[in-house]
């Protein structure tokens, strides 16, 4: 039996291909990255701004240096003599609910506080404190805040920076500020918003869904995975130790 399968998402035909209903010739040379990428995860063609900023976030977390789990893993497959796509797949499959997957948590977490300002009235200090009380209660973290690297994240201070030229930010980079500034409050420790938070507070503002999140981290992510794949086999010696000191991710 022959199960045919329909999709909305591209079309190919004899001389003719579409994505989401666009011919691809229309938006070779005509539209960023960040507008296709847009067009195809969403179903529409964003603002200029919203492409502006989709591409901002691929940009901030392209690359992490050699520290994290899924460049060690590339690295690691890539010195065996493996091929670049085997090599880029480790890194890939690294990727988890620890390291790069922390976006969709995150927006939950900012997500949850915006609707309690809408269903209980409150303003976004009042639901930062509730939110984080019931984390509290049920013993879950809250994700996209603290870093083991950086005091103040590079990377969310410009992605920030950029929605407010942008006439992006809102409500959600609001609480996800307020946010940081409870849980420093009420840990003791300063627990700065990072690239994970800064995101998701981000695609909340622009209406991603969030089971498209993480996967948005791995689209960034493949190229700085690529870059060290093949600088490993160009300048290393098959089957070397890869050490990495002071081990620190994201």
């Amino acid at each position: 039996m022959t199960f045919i399968r329909k999709t909305s998402i591209s079309k190919v035909e004899a001389e003719k291909i579409t994505l989401r209903g666009t011919p691809i010739e229309n938006l070779i040379g005509n539209c960023s990255y960040g507008e296709v990428l847009y067009l195809l995860l969403l179903g529409k063609l964003p603002t200029l701004n919203q492409a502006k900023m989709l591409e901002a976030i691929l940009v901030s977390v392209i690359d992490h240096g050699v520290k994290p789990p899924s460049t060690i893993a590339a690295v690691t497959v890539a010195n065996t003599g493996a091929s670049l796509n085997s090599s880029v797949a480790a890194g890939i499959l690294a990727i988890n609910k620890f390291h790069g997957g922390a976006i969709e948590d995150a927006m939950a977490a900012i997500g949850e506080a915006v609707k309690l300002q809408t269903t209980e009235g409150l303003d976004a200090g009042e639901a930062a404190v509730k939110t984080v009380a019931n984390y509290k209660e049920q013993g879950a973290r809250i994700s996209g805040f603290g870093h083991r690297f950086h005091a103040a994240d590079p990377r969310t201070i410009r992605l920030f920076e950029l929605a407010k030229e942008l006439g992006i930010a809102g409500k959600f980079i609001e609480q996800a500020e307020v946010l940081e500034k409870v849980l420093t409050e009420k840990s003791g420790k300063h627990l700065p918003i990072n690239a994970d938070g800064a995101i998701a507070a981000c695609l909340l503002e622009m209406n991603f869904p969030p089971k498209i999140a993480n996967g948005i981290f791995m689209i960034a992510r493949t190229a700085g995975l690529v870059a060290h794949a093949v600088e490993e086999q160009a300048n290393h010696p098959p089957m070397r130790t890869v050490e990495v000191e002071n081990y620190e991710f994201e």
